[in-house]
């Protein structure tokens, strides 16, 4: 059993391995009381006047006490994480990494320009953590680029892909937790998903454009597809072998 979860955390990608390895680490810190999570909530008055700026990265790392919640949260992150970098950006970690930072910093400025709107105020006070909304940025990218895939909920009632966020925010509603959490990750997962896959097939132009200094971090293998032997294939057009990603 455990060489089987080995072999299973080894073979995570890189970025999901780093991410789910964090926040257990922080979560196990902060529940042995290594770590307080004083020291990790984000707070913009912390962060301007006390040069605290590592609040702007551990606020993503803790997902409350571990617990049934912290394990649901847990799977999420693994699954659909892993799921994204290995299909959806496989070969592609510097762009992977870029959609992570573009979710962080559109849900950071949410809660921040939210907290200065009157009768919302109130409610992104509350909103501290955001690596719940994170995830849940990712499951919504995921089910937009697999709309079709058809899903089962606790064995209840199936339906499309297309449909996952809403089937777990109306959980998350039920169950008693906070929509708005869900609901920042639909936001920013949208905005991702439009600037990067419709803004483009309507104008031509793509805006999120990974910057070269990131991509200078990463280095990716080039992908192998396994061919049959004997098999002849054409090779592709040129176009596509100097496609600009």
């Amino acid at each position: 059993m455990a060489q089987a979860v080995e072999e299973w955390y080894k073979q995570m990608p890189i970025i999901t391995r780093s991410y789910l390895t964090a926040a257990v680490v922080t979560n196990i810190g902060c529940s042995l009381d290594i770590i307080s999570p004083h020291n990790l909530y984000l707070n913009p008055i912390l962060v301007v006047k006390q040069y605290q700026f590592w609040r702007l990265v551990t606020n993503f790392l803790y997902f409350r006490k571990m617990d049934l919640d912290f394990m649901f949260h847990m799977f999420f992150l693994a699954r659909y994480c892993k799921l994204l970098e290995e299909n959806s950006f496989r070969g592609r970690t510097a762009d992977f990494f870029y959609m992570l930072l573009f979710g962080a910093t559109m849900l950071t400025g949410i809660v921040l320009i939210g907290g200065m709107i009157p009768y919302l105020s109130e409610s992104f006070a509350k909103i501290i953590f955001l690596s719940n909304s994170l995830t849940f940025m990712m499951v919504y990218v995921w089910s937009k680029q697999n709309p079709f895939i058809h899903m089962s909920f606790l064995g209840l009632f199936t339906f499309t892909a297309a449909y996952l966020p809403w089937v777990l925010l109306t959980f998350s509603v039920i169950v008693g937790a906070s929509a708005w959490v869900d609901l920042l990750g639909m936001i920013a997962g949208h905005a991702y998903y439009f600037l990067e896959d419709v803004y483009p097939r309507m104008t031509g132009r793509r805006p999120l454009r990974t910057p070269s200094f990131i991509k200078a971090l990463f280095a990716d293998d080039p992908v192998v597809v396994a061919r049959p032997e004997n098999v002849r294939f054409a090779p592709p057009p040129v176009e596509e072998l100097h496609q600009d990603i």
